[in-house]
Parts: C-alpha cells; structure tokens; sequence
C-alpha cells in the first residue's frame, strides 16, 4: 500500500511537471506574438486577447495597428505553430511507446512521407474534393498517411507474421525512400507549381490564418483523444506484447488505434505546414528523461512542450535573418539533429555504465 506522504510528493511532482510546461508554451506564446518587426508589448497582448475571448470593447490605449498584428497575423500563426509542434511530438510519443524504440517517430514510420506524397499530389494534380473545400489538402494527407501505415504493416506481417518491432521500423524505412523517391520525381516534373511545392516541403507556418487552424483542429482533437484513451494500455505495450496480453490488453486492436490516431495527427500536421522533422523524434523523448514514461503524463506532456518548441523554431525561423525567412524545417533540423545526437550518447554511457 502507498504511504500518504509518497502519494503527496508524486501528486505535487505532477503539479510542478504540468506547470513547468504549461509555463513554458506560455511564454513561447507571448514571445512568438510579441517578437517581430513591430513589437508588441505582453500587457497589449493580454489585453487584445482577452477583450477579444470576454466581447469587451478595448481599451482606446491600446493601438490599433497592435490589434491587427496580434489577431490577423501572429496569433493564428502562433498557434497553427503549437497545434502541428503538440500532433507531431504526441504522435511520436505514441510510436516510440508502441514500437519501444526511440527512434520510432512518425518519419521513420513512412508516416509523413506519405502524407507528404498526398499533400503533393493535391498541389500538383490540382485536385478538389467536392464539397470538402479547404479540407482537400488535410483529407487526401491524412488517407494517404493511413494508407501508407497500413502497407507498412502488411508488408512488414508478410515478412514475419509476429510483426516484431524491428521489422515494423526498417519497413518503414525502406517505403519512406520510396516515397521521397516519388516526391523528387514530382519535384523534378513539375513547372509552375515548383516553388509551391519547394515551399511546402521545406515546411512553414507563415501566412496561413485561422482557415488553417480550423483545418487541423478537429484532426487534432480526434486523434489526441484516442492516444489519451489507450495511454494506459501504451503503458502496458512498452513492456513487451506478450506481458500486454497477460494483462488483458487487446495488443492487435489497440496496436491499430494508436497506429490509427498518430497517422490522423501526422497528416493533419503535414497538410498544413509541410514536412517539419525532429519534433516527433526529440521532444518525447526529452519528456521521458525529464518526466518519466508514463504515456498517462507523457503524451499530454509532450503536447505542451512540443507546442512550445515548435512556436519558438517558427520565431526563430522568421526574425534570425529578417527581413527573409527560413523554412521551419530547417531550425528543428539544426535544433533536433544535435539534441537526439546527444540523447544516444547518453544512452550509450548509461548503458556501459
């Protein structure tokens, strides 16, 4: 039986967790909204935010340039940042539990790139659903990315009927290079649609608007609430398949569901931004040394972070070089590539330690 006193202190550890990371999305908000080639100070922002949640007319101090800055242009640029930086690190969260690999994410899952293979399409071949409008692009991403995990693991059961975690990921692997071998060929096809597409690809939240955040919302809650529904389940997974079993999880369906809902996160993440890696790969795991494994405090963890990082990479992106921009991509590369270097050393030193 748990003493009170060990109850207390792990109830207090989940406070301070949950409010060192509500804090930090936080003040990345309030930096990503304030940062820019006009600055807005944190009191104008509260203040434009706030009248703007509460219908209070504003405050005739507050300048109206201010205004359109923080509702036109960087609020919904800040927060489509957060939406695709929390689906990608949940959606990594999910995998690397899942598959008990760090270096699971949904890019070495073939995921993204099919995704990215959708998405392209749509820019290349011009292509309209009917009566589907805006949400085209997110819902030919988001079949493509479906189709493409579910190939994966027929192909990696054809393999070897048990599906083992190795096999899922180098399968993965290999119909990533397929499709990245795709995209190049659109790539190299294409005329007047190439900037587009280059632009896309490269990944950016820029000039997007609240048309974007509506498109990856429902997405976003859909396929986070099913992770969170089977976080206790992912828990009982990371110790192996066959212990899941004896505890009386259903491996298979439940295996489907996360594999399901992180594909849905992923193709609505790349339909609005483009391809962005490292974020699924690095921020979870940092979570994990920080915060432990539970996927209970995990995911939504993971959530609040990576929004976070995703805001502060966009900032970045936009003023580093002004008036130019860089592709958002390029900061999570240069930020994710050193950091998850550095997490495998560590592992390899506790390891021989």
């Amino acid at each position: 039986m748990q003493k009170p006193f060990t109850r207390t202190f792990s109830g207090n550890k989940k406070v301070i967790s949950y409010v060192v990371a509500s804090g930090f999305l936080l003040l990345a908000m309030f930096l990503g909204i304030s940062i820019g080639s006009v600055r807005v100070p944190f009191a104008d922002i509260a203040a434009i935010i706030g009248t703007r949640v509460l219908h209070l007319p504003l405050s005739e101090q507050i300048d109206s340039m201010h205004t359109n800055i923080v509702m036109n242009i960087r609020l919904p640029r800040v927060l489509l940042a957060g939406l695709v930086g929390a689906s990608l690190a949940m959606a990594g969260g999910a995998f690397q539990g899942l598959l008990r690999n760090p270096l699971a994410d949904p890019y070495t899952l073939g995921v993204s790139s099919g995704a990215s293979v959708g998405a392209v399409c749509v820019l290349f071949f011009h292509i309209s659903i009917p009566f589907a409008g805006i949400f085209t692009l997110p819902l030919v991403s988001i079949i493509t990315a479906f189709i493409t995990i579910f190939l994966v693991l027929i192909f990696a059961r054809s393999i070897e009927p048990s599906m083992k975690v190795e096999t899922i990921i180098l399968t993965g692997i290999i119909f990533s290079s397929f499709l990245g071998a795709l995209l190049s060929l659109m790539i190299a096809l294409s005329g007047e649609e190439l900037r587009q597409i280059i632009g896309w690809l490269l990944g950016s939240v820029s000039m997007r608007g609240w048309s974007y955040i509506r498109i990856i919302l429902p997405f976003f809650l859909i396929g986070g609430l099913i992770l969170l529904f089977n976080a206790r389940e992912l828990n009982a997974m990371s110790f192996g398949e066959e212990r899941a079993k004896h505890l009386g999880v259903s491996v298979e369906r439940r295996k489907l569901a996360v594999l399901a809902a992180g594909s849905l996160l992923t193709g609505a993440a790349v339909a609005v931004s483009g391809t962005i890696g490292f974020v699924g790969l690095v921020i979870p795991h940092l979570v994990r040394i920080i915060w432990g494994p539970d996927h209970k405090q995990l995911l939504p963890l993971s959530v609040l972070i990576g929004a976070g990082f995703l805001i502060l990479a966009d900032l970045t992106a936009r003023t580093i070089i002004q008036p130019a921009e860089l592709p958002i991509g390029v900061i999570t590369a240069l930020i994710g590539a050193p950091a998850f270097a550095l997490i495998l050393v560590r592992r390899r030193m506790e390891r021989r330690g």
